[in-house]
Order: structure tokens, then C-alpha cells, then sequence
């Protein structure tokens, strides 16, 4: 018994433990196994994080799987064909239809910077506005016909009509922040060169007819000038000498070739390909999905040549017509009545109406069809006690009296100023004004720091005379 108790305390001893030893070992080695295929996974994991920081690929790619990886890694492999998959969709969904003519010849389906320019802005022109381009076109038909003829008679492409679109809507009244007016868009300098008239009493840019003649003769000179359309539109955006030093400086010769550069705005990058968009569309409307347009009635009218002023009152009320009838059809009176400052004027009344006209105007005293009122100037007046007295601005008392400003009032002179209740101040009017005040501003703020700086070289000066008795 006492050998058997030894025997199994042996057994226990040396026989266990080592049984022990080996499960043990079994369990590291499994340990170590799975930490082998972890080892994969880790890396994985690092993988992913360098993949996130590449804002080319989007978090919902990331592989999530081995076989997500596999997937993911063939969309980044084969980025060529869906480049030349997306390309080929693209040229069958092209907004431009195939049997489009461009406007004036100009070339630009083997140019891949001009298709998108101009799919850009028929997009522009049949989505993102479609509204306000429908009530342009509807109104473009009131003076395309008109345009034309004079655009033929001055021998120009009739292509041309369509340019007021892209510069104003068809909107005589258009005022642009760089103070271009009318359906051209004539600024002041330009149009007095081709020459329109403005003055306090008329504006000639708002004459669609006047405004068509100066267009023409300017777009005439422009093609002269650069040889090619392209260019000849881009310089009436930009003026001419700009497009010349673009030219100079970047040595290229064609338009499209400008688009790439800094050397002309953006805004001259999309006058061309807009002005070929909104010509596309306008000469076949329905192929881009405006429909059921109201289109406006061609202008009519006839036309009185007047010896004397008379107010646009009287010129309805002869003409049997409304005051906005009048204004509608000369849109470059900016006064109350027709300008004093010339001998004959030529005014537009509704079309048929020309005998009743006559015939009411001479029923008319002459002294009676022109209103005007007089101040009589007394002692101690000026110019700005007399404009405030009429309550008007002093340019008023200026341009109704052919005066510069300089000139010395004498007691008992009569000064001519605008009728009661009859100035308003015009858009162009308000913007002169807005200037004058801040000019006035501006050279205030310069005289009081000029008046500072003055002051600190006295009281400099001061200060060293009273050392020097020191």
C-alpha cells in the first residue's frame, strides 16, 4: 500500500505537468496562428487609411471585403474606358443638333473648347432661364424685322439681329452697370463717335432704329479691323483695343484660342459662344423646347416732322393715342416733350394715324403745345438757391439753359426751369447724381486730410519758434 501511494504521487508529479505542457502548447500554437491571419488584416487596415486620404476616391468604394477590394481596385485599374464611355455618351447627348448652321459662318465643331462653351449656354439659355429667354424671343420679334432691313441695307450679315439678345433682351430701356444703354448697348463715347445723339433731352442709344444704323456701321468697322466675326464680336464686348493687345501678347489668331488665356474677361469668353447659343435657338426655338410662344406684333409706325417742341402730352392727345403709347414708340425722349434745342424733330405716332394728327396738332396754338415755366432772378440768387427754389437739381437749370455753370446771374434775367410736376429724374439721371455725390465725397475726405496735415506742420512750425526763444 505504502509503494502504490508512492507510485501515484509520482504519477501526479511528473506525468501531469507534462500533459499540461503539450494541451499548453497547442493553445499557443492556435494563438499564433491567428495572429498570423491578423497580420493581413492589420496591414489591410493601414492600406484603407492611405486609400481615404486620396480625395479622388469615395469612402462608400472603400473595400469592406476581400472581394470588395477586388472589386474597388478594377473600378480605379480601368479609369480610360469609362473616360471614353462617358465621352461617347456625352457626343449622343450633345444639346446642339447636328443639322445646326452656326451664325456668320463661324467654325467650331472640330474645337472641343468652343462645343462646350456653347452647350454650356444653351443649357444656360433652355434650362436655368427659360422663362426670361422666352419673353426675350417674344420680344424680339417686334424689332428683328426693322433690324434686318437696315442691317441688308448697310450690307451685313442678317445674322447680326440676333446680337441684342445676348446685349440687352430686346430691352430698349437696358442699363448695364458700366452705363451702356439701349438694345445695343452703346456706351456714351462709342455711340456719340457713330453718331447718336445724347443729351438732358434725348438719349438716341433707345432707338431701336438710330441704335441699328450706329451698330451696324461699328460691327462693320470691327470686322474691317480684325478680318474674322469671331473676334470682330468679341472686340464690340471688350472694345477693340483690348482684343488687339490679347492678341499681341498672347500671339494667337483666333478667338477660341483667347478662351484659354487671362488676357480677356470672362465675360468676353462667353459674349461669342452665348451670341451663338441665343442665334441657334432663336432661328429654331421649337428644337429646344420653346413652345407656344406669344410672340409680339412687328413695330409700325408714322412718322411727323415738328418745327417746334411740343409736349408728349399734346403729341397723344393729337395722335389719339395714350402718353405710353408715345413713349413707346420714341423711346429716346427722356423729357417731358420733344427737344427745344433743335429746329425739326422727327416723332413716331401709332401707324394710320398721321392725317387725325395733323389735323388736331393745328387746332393747337403754337405758344400752347410746349410747357415751360420761367424764374425771374433777384437779388442775392444763384444757381443753387434757384434749383432748390424749383426743386430740382442744378444740372436741370445747367441743360435748360445752355449754361456751363460759370456764368454771372443778373437781377431781372429770366431763367428757364421745367414745369410743375413734369421732371422725373431717369435712371441715368440718378446715376450722374450718385457720382457727383461721391466725387464731392471723396474730394472731402482728401481736403480734410490735406487740412490735418496742415494744421500738424503749423503747430510743428510753433513748436520750434517757441524752442528757439527758449
Amino acid at each position: 500500500m505504502k509503494w502504490v501511494s508512492i507510485l501515484i504521487s509520482l504519477f501526479f508529479f511528473l506525468v501531469v505537468p507534462a500533459y499540461a505542457n503539450i494541451t499548453n502548447g497547442g493553445a499557443d500554437s492556435n494563438q499564433n496562428s491567428e495572429l498570423k491571419t491578423q497580420k493581413p488584416i492589420q496591414t489591410y487596415a493601414r492600406t484603407d487609411v492611405q486609400i481615404n486620404d486620396n480625395p479622388l476616391i469615395a469612402s462608400a468604394d472603400l473595400p469592406l471585403s476581400a472581394q470588395e477590394s477586388t472589386e474597388s481596385s478594377e473600378r480605379v485599374s480601368q479609369p480610360k474606358t469609362d473616360k471614353s464611355q462617358a465621352n461617347v455618351e456625352e457626343r449622343q447627348t450633345s444639346l446642339i443638333p447636328p443639322n445646326a448652321n452656326s451664325p456668320l459662318g463661324i467654325s467650331y465643331k472640330s474645337n472641343e473648347t468652343a462645343i462646350k462653351a456653347i452647350e454650356k449656354n444653351i443649357a444656360l439659355f433652355k434650362d436655368r432661364i427659360k422663362k426670361r429667354f422666352s419673353v426675350w424671343l417674344e420680344r424680339s420679334a417686334k424689332y428683328i424685322e426693322i433690324m434686318q432691313d437696315i442691317l441688308k441695307e448697310k450690307g451685313m450679315p442678317e445674322e447680326l439681329v440676333f446680337l441684342p439678345i445676348v446685349e440687352s433682351g430686346f430691352n430698349l430701356n437696358a442699363y448695364s452697370p458700366a452705363r451702356a444703354v439701349g438694345p445695343w448697348q452703346f456706351i456714351a463715347s462709342t455711340a456719340k463717335r457713330y453718331g447718336l445723339v445724347i443729351d438732358w433731352w434725348r438719349d438716341e442709344r433707345k432707338d431701336p432704329v438710330k441704335s441699328t444704323h450706329a451698330a451696324a456701321e461699328y460691327l462693320k468697322d470691327l470686322y474691317q479691323m480684325f478680318g474674322s466675326w469671331k473676334l470682330a464680336l468679341a472686340a464690340y464686348n471688350a472694345g477693340e483695343g483690348r482684343i488687339t493687345k490679347a492678341l499681341k501678347r498672347t500671339g494667337a489668331e483666333d478667338y477660341w484660342a483667347l478662351l484659354n488665356t487671362k488676357q480677356i474677361r470672362k465675360e468676353t469668353k462667353e459674349y461669342v459662344p452665348r451670341y451663338i447659343a441665343a442665334s441657334m435657338i432663336a432661328s429654331t426655338p421649337e428644337e429646344y423646347g420653346f413652345r407656344d410662344l406669344v410672340y409680339h406684333e412687328p413695330l409700325e409706325y408714322d412718322e411727323i416732322v415738328l418745327n417746334s417742341p411740343v409736349d408728349i402730352e399734346i403729341i397723344a392727345e393729337c395722335a389719339e393715342a395714350t402718353v405710353e403709347e408715345i413713349r413707346e414708340l420714341n423711346p429716346e425722349l427722356r423729357r417731358w416733350s420733344t427737344p427745344p434745342n433743335v429746329q425739326n424733330y422727327t416723332i413716331r405716332i401709332p401707324h394710320g394715324r398721321k392725317d387725325i394728327f395733323i389735323e388736331n396738332l393745328n387746332e393747337i396754338p403754337e405758344k400752347e403745345r410746349f410747357s415751360i415755366d420761367t424764374y425771374r432772378v433777384k437779388k442775392g440768387d444763384n444757381l443753387k438757391k434757384i434749383a432748390k427754389k424749383a426743386g430740382v437739381p442744378v444740372n436741370v437749370i445747367l441743360a435748360m439753359n445752355s449754361m456751363s455753370g460759370i456764368e454771372a446771374l443778373n437781377t431781372g434775367e429770366e431763367i428757364k426751369i421745367p414745369p410743375k410736376g413734369k421732371y422725373y429724374a431717369d435712371i441715368d439721371d440718378k446715376i450722374s447724381a450718385k457720382k457727383v455725390s461721391y466725387t464731392k465725397k471723396i474730394s472731402g475726405k482728401k481736403s480734410g486730410t490735406s487740412n490735418k496735415k496742415s494744421a500738424k506742420k503749423v503747430s510743428r512750425a510753433k513748436n520750434k519758434t517757441k524752442t528757439k526763444k527758449i
